[in-house]
């Protein structure tokens, strides 16, 4: 059961697009494995090689809009990204990527309390987010029983395998 996650932080700025999160070009590549070397390149080319599994994603207003792409999540729970926190989320990236099992959590409050490589502990069911190397706490979106129903599943296609 997902309850806790905690990791560190790598920071986006707002209106980050699914461009920017996987370009075009590496779409032709043949899966979602070869495509992840190239997740966020635009913004940091070293971001694939460095990121660890567990860590989190931070972005201003409207991530991930642009293209109703899937593979923008994939990429990121591929490279074992845990969750998404941002002040908005695109709509489509949103639901992409509740429905590929990466957990997306709204907090107006974390983006400006943040920095690159803070350590935060989300609690997606109480909605609660810590930032634990500042010692500062916020409230979040909580997810509804039946999008944690969804992610608890490893994602939509899983979820309904379930039933």
């Amino acid at each position: 059961m997902i309850n806790v996650i905690k990791g560190k932080v790598w920071k986006f700025g707002n209106d980050v697009d699914t461009d920017q999160i996987i370009p075009s070009q590496y779409l032709l590549l043949p899966n979602v494995e070869e495509m992840k070397q190239y997740t966020f390149e635009p913004l940091d080319e070293n971001f694939a090689s460095t990121v660890c599994p567990g860590d989190i994603i931070v972005g201003g207003e409207n991530f991930g809009s642009g293209s109703s792409r899937e593979q923008a999540p994939l990429v990121l729970k591929a490279l074992g990204i845990s969750a998404v926190v941002a002040k908005s989320f695109a709509r489509i990236f949103f639901r992409n990527a509740i429905n590929i099992g990466l957990p997306v959590v709204i907090c107006k409050e974390v983006y400006d309390a943040v920095e690159q490589k803070d350590t935060l502990e989300i609690d997606v069911l109480k909605g609660t987010i810590k930032n634990v190397t500042k010692d500062r706490n916020f409230t979040s979106t909580k997810l509804p029983a039946h999008v944690m129903n969804i992610l608890e599943a490893g994602g939509l296609i899983g979820f309904l395998n379930k039933k």
